[in-house]
């Protein structure tokens, strides 16, 4: 059965540091958290739908994306993070600007501040997919980024599984380059929708005043 926007995403918990290597089901898995704002895409035949975390649409203020999305001329389900890249890093305040704009003007700002989508899951290619492990999720990603169906404006989400990496995605230098901390993920993990499973971990320089995602 196909996935119908709007869908609730899967979020996560917030904790003080990394947890031990049992704290979630089949190991863990480490990715960057960037600071951008949750989106999922959902790709049919002439369709294309950019859902907001908490429902909303965001198709309108985000054409570019859009128009990328129609072009993979295939069904698709995909969770990741709407970002701005400006400066060398990703910018929060220059994703909110665009986020504001519709018609006309959204077209206009995406020569300028193009938008990205970080893409961290796969919730349906040919069927639905969120009953599946992370590390099964996480091998069909992968394969359509290798694949080169899935290329720019769409960006692989960085993971690993060794800690040590993950240690340094937290160093605060991160924060100033956008990327706010880690998302720590059990590799035996199903997608549960709305549910608080996942473990987030914010760096030293963006560990205050931060909402959930």
């Amino acid at each position: 059965m196909a996935l119908t926007p709007p869908i609730e995403p899967m979020l996560a918990q917030a904790w003080p540091a990394l947890p031990p290597d049992r704290a979630l089901p089949g190991g863990l898995a480490f990715e960057k958290k960037p600071d951008g704002y949750r989106a999922l895409l959902f790709t049919r035949a002439g369709h294309a739908f950019l859902q907001s975390r908490n429902g909303a649409d965001l198709t309108p203020a985000f054409p570019d994306l859009a128009a990328a999305a129609l072009a993979l001329g295939r069904p698709l389900v995909l969770d990741g993070e709407l970002v701005v890249v400006q400066n060398g890093r990703l910018h929060f305040g220059a994703l909110q600007a665009r986020a504001r704009h519709r018609g006309r003007g959204a077209a206009e700002v995406t020569v300028d501040r193009p938008a990205h989508l970080i893409v961290f899951d796969v919730l349906e290619t040919d069927a639905e997919l969120i009953g599946l492990p992370y590390r099964e999720r996480r091998s069909l990603l992968e394969g359509l980024f290798a694949d080169g169906l899935l290329v720019s404006p769409f960006t692989l989400c960085p993971a690993t599984t060794d800690r040590a990496v993950a240690e340094d995605w937290l160093d605060p230098a991160w924060g100033a380059a956008g990327i706010e901390g880690v998302v720590v993920k059990g590799l035996a993990q199903p997608y549960r929708p709305g549910h608080r499973d996942w473990i987030k971990v914010r760096n030293r320089m963006n560990c205050i005043g931060c909402n959930s995602s």
